[in-house]
């Protein structure tokens, strides 16, 4: 017999329980507090973030590395102008996030008397960064509003999606509504004559190349069949890492930008893209535009995506793995004997020719890292490890390594990124990389995850200034003004928040720290300085 006394806010997390949710990100508010009301009868775990963009950033890990959409309840107003940075990031790089947010009553809404928390329209404020977003004006819209949400998840392009209920709708009776999940449609197939036009020109092509995004990553097994049919190097993505295992004779290295792939790219006779951009973080540090000497065959869940950019000889709107399963199937069992590995090897030597210092000292830094602990999953922020690692790093399987020099970039990303990484999958060890600016704008999170109990690997490099545009500005002859910046003690300020610290200072040392971490219940801090003994014991 249905409950008629369960309210909007009541029956919604019964709602999300019901499609899988298992964890939400949020700071209780007077605008949120009845979404709350019906979490114990759930078993739906809560984390309190220390600010809306770390809930957001946390929701982006999680859902990263388990492929459900990362859940948040935020306030109204400040909470959803503070979460509209994370909400970006994950729109760049489609991340399923759900956002779900209080607003003023139905009545109140855009009349501009002073309410709290009053935006004129926090749907408008938020259009450019989600899928969607929606205002609940009756209790009766959820149930078809959230099978929208979860059909952007499931079965579309993957991004944020909003959801805000007036004041008055959450209170109001849900009982007589179904919490049962509904079906949800599936990924779109590709054409069978667009499949066979593209294996027509892979059969063909001498040199043939893959490109492989973070939009291909549920199909890794397919393309390193499809690579190895025709003997084709493949280019990973920063969110395309591990689609082939670390150490195959077909990975190239490097960036889109860098000379040897640009000449790669020029001297393929065909191209497959799968699942990806080809954005300018790709191409860094400076975007270079890109000429392909053959066709370019695209693969994408967007159909929009694919007629942006650049031009699609063999456009394929469809989900990446069931695109990548027919071609696999239309390609036979060709089996080239061409020079794939030999073109793969000589384009990693001209990249590895070619690096800056930094790359080594850090290439030195992820050795450690991954040696130490293997399987991790890896959180960067916008910071020079992080610079220098994508240029060469193998991830040991998908979505295990991430990062906000990708899309929108943003600073204080790879903290609560990591935080919700090692949520999403607490049987792998996490390792957070970032650097002394970016911390400064996140580092209030340790305190969430010390009271959650996430254990976390937090490398810092500390060159007490924002080095990544300090070089820029160096370059291009501009004065450092604003760069060099105070940075704390984060050692003692990690151990106040309740973390274990150190500053080691020999590489046997980091590696015990590094170990020592994945044992514990809360983060554990590694400052680096970067002109210390242990910065130069990394240099090569």
């Amino acid at each position: 017999m249905a409950d008629t006394r369960l309210t909007t806010g009541e029956y919604l997390v019964r709602l999300l329980e019901s499609y899988g949710v298992e964890l939400i990100f949020g700071i209780p508010g007077v605008h949120t507090v009845e979404l709350y009301r019906g979490l114990p009868a759930t078993k739906i775990r809560h984390v309190t973030p220390r600010h809306e963009q770390g809930a957001g950033f946390m929701a982006d890990g999680y859902a990263r590395v388990t492929r459900k959409p990362g859940v948040c309840f935020i306030v109204t107003g400040p909470g959803m102008t503070n979460i509209a940075t994370a909400m970006g990031q994950a729109y760049a790089d489609s991340v399923p996030m759900l956002v779900i947010s209080a607003v003023n009553a139905r009545d109140q809404l855009a009349m501009g008397q002073g309410r709290l928390h009053e935006l004129p329209s926090q749907r408008n404020l938020v259009a450019g960064v989600c899928a969607f977003s929606h205002t609940l004006l009756d209790p009766a819209q959820l149930p078809e509003v959230m099978a929208r949400a979860f059909t952007v998840f499931n079965s579309a392009r993957p991004r944020p999606v909003h959801i805000e209920i007036p004041l008055d709708v959450i209170v109001a009776e849900a009982g007589h509504l179904s919490a049962d999940a509904w079906p949800l449609p599936g990924r779109a197939a590709a054409d069978p004559a667009a499949i066979e036009r593209a294996a027509s020109i892979l059969k063909g092509a001498k040199r043939p190349l893959i490109v492989a995004g973070g939009g291909a990553a549920d199909a890794a097994a397919e393309i390193t069949a499809i690579a190895e049919k025709l003997d084709a190097p493949v280019f990973m993505t920063i969110n395309g890492r591990g689609i082939l295992k670390p150490g195959h004779a077909l990975t190239l290295t490097g960036n889109l930008g860098m000379p040897p792939l640009l000449a790669e790219l020029e001297a393929s006779d065909a191209i497959l893209a799968i699942g990806t951009e080809f954005g300018e973080t790709e191409m860094y540090p400076e975007p270079k535009p890109l000429s392909f000497g053959g066709p370019l065959i695209r693969i994408d869940i967007d159909p929009a995506q694919i007629v942006t950019g650049l031009r699609a000889d063999v456009p394929i709107a469809a989900d990446a793995k069931l695109a990548a399963t027919a071609l696999n199937a239309a390609l036979d069992d060709i089996g080239k004997a061409g020079d794939g590995a030999a073109r793969a090897k000589s384009v990693r030597e001209r990249v590895e020719a070619g690096l800056w210092p930094a790359c080594r000292t850090h290439g030195r830094l992820m050795e450690i890292i991954s040696r130490t602990l293997p399987d991790a999953t890896v959180a960067g922020d916008q910071t020079e490890p992080v610079y220098a690692i994508n240029q060469f790093y193998q991830a040991p399987q998908v979505r295990s390594f991430f990062n906000s020099s990708t899309g929108y970039g943003t600073l204080g990303y790879g903290l609560p990124a990591a935080f919700g990484a090692k949520l999403g999958a607490p049987h792998r060890p996490s390792v957070c990389l970032i650097g002394d600016g970016g911390l400064q704008f996140s580092i209030q999170e340790l305190a969430s995850a010390v009271e959650a109990g996430i254990a976390t690997a937090v490398v810092i490099w500390n060159n007490t200034s924002y080095g990544e545009i300090k070089a820029f500005m160096a370059e291009r002859d501009i004065p450092q003004i604003g760069v060099d910046i105070f940075t704390p003690d984060f050692v003692g300020l990690a151990r106040a928040f309740g973390c274990e610290a150190s500053r080691p200072g020999s590489i046997a040392a980091l590696e015990a720290e590094l170990t020592a971490s994945a044992a514990r219940n809360v983060p554990t801090v590694i400052e680096i300085i970067a002109d210390s003994v242990l910065a130069k014991a990394l240099e090569r």
